[in-house]
């Protein structure tokens, strides 16, 4: 994460990768090569095989393969394909259905963690994983990682990467964090430092609302166990989610400070999103939604101390 922003409360520190040369040409040229469309449509949401042709329509350029490019380092490829083959996974699942109203059970933290008592970040929704191994990868020994999923394929996959990667300060949770956020970061030992809620699913339906999984009581257990200092970052690429987002943490502002409160520099534009991503790498669906030329609307708390 950007120390600009702040990010690197304390100890908790996200450094950004060192640039590879060979990876930042190819990405160069597969970015030169894309053709963004200005209305996209977010009702094909999870439909990510967009793609487009170079200039003698001889190469498709799938976004895909830049969300391969972006992670090139993590080497994973060969490992989904040896151990896994394909995983088919449901892009929507009703978090509100019973069968994931059971809370996840608490793990050993010192079985999960190498030292269960540095700061930790927790990400809403990891989705495949990438974005979290990836960073706990460049930080091994400056926090702890960890994902709530509420789709178990994608976290047994992470969990199988984890294990290959040979990391231990980063876990996965089959989850529904609604029901279970509390009850994890209260038996952590450590300091709660980051909370992130990255693109989730936006249950468009005004009648499915009620599934988004920033809700109140969510938004109070985040800001109840954050450590003073600690950070919320959110973002998505549909501008109805991302209001309902920050509608949801703008009125905790005796407890919240966005981040250009705390520091003017910080590039917004004239609505309060922020221009720039602050982690350092962007998640797959971030990459699929510029891709297809959406903007991410992306907003930073601080909890104040």
């Amino acid at each position: 994460m950007a120390a600009s922003l702040g990010l690197h409360c304390h100890h908790f520190h996200v450094a950004a990768a060192a640039a590879n040369p060979l990876r930042k040409a190819a990405k160069q040229l597969l970015s030169s090569l894309i053709l963004k469309s200005s209305k996209p449509n977010h009702h094909h949401y999870n439909n990510i095989h967009c793609c487009c042709y170079d200039s003698v329509g001889a190469k498709e350029i799938r976004s895909p393969d830049l969300v391969a490019l972006e992670y090139a380092d993590l080497n994973l490829s060969d490992k989904i394909s040896g151990e896994w083959g394909h995983v088919r996974i449901r892009q929507h699942v009703n978090p509100l259905s019973s069968s994931f109203t059971v809370p996840a059970q608490v793990p050993d933290w010192k079985e999960v963690f190498r030292d269960p008592t540095l700061p930790l970040m927790v990400d809403i929704g990891s989705g495949s994983g990438r974005f979290l191994i990836w960073l706990a990868k460049r930080n091994p020994d400056s926090g702890n990682y960890l994902g709530l999923e509420i789709r178990q394929k994608l976290v047994k996959r992470a969990e199988f990467w984890v294990k290959e990667l040979a990391l231990t300060n980063i876990h996965f949770l089959f989850a529904n964090a609604a029901i279970s956020f509390r009850q994890l970061v209260l038996t952590y030992p450590g300091p709660l430092m980051l909370v992130s809620i990255l693109c989730p699913d936006p249950h468009f339906k005004k009648r499915h609302h009620k599934r988004r999984v920033v809700q109140k009581t969510l938004v109070d257990n985040i800001i109840g166990h954050l450590v003073p200092g600690g950070k919320v970052f959110f973002q998505s690429d549909v501008l109805d989610v991302a209001q309902h987002m920050r509608y949801q943490f703008d009125a905790e502002s005796d407890a919240l400070q966005h981040i250009d409160e705390l520091d003017p520099s910080v590039p917004c534009d004239n609505d309060g999103w922020l221009l720039d991503n602050p982690i350092g790498i962007r998640t797959e669906r971030e990459i699929h939604a510029e891709f297809e030329g959406a903007k991410i609307y992306r907003r930073l708390y601080r909890k104040r101390t």
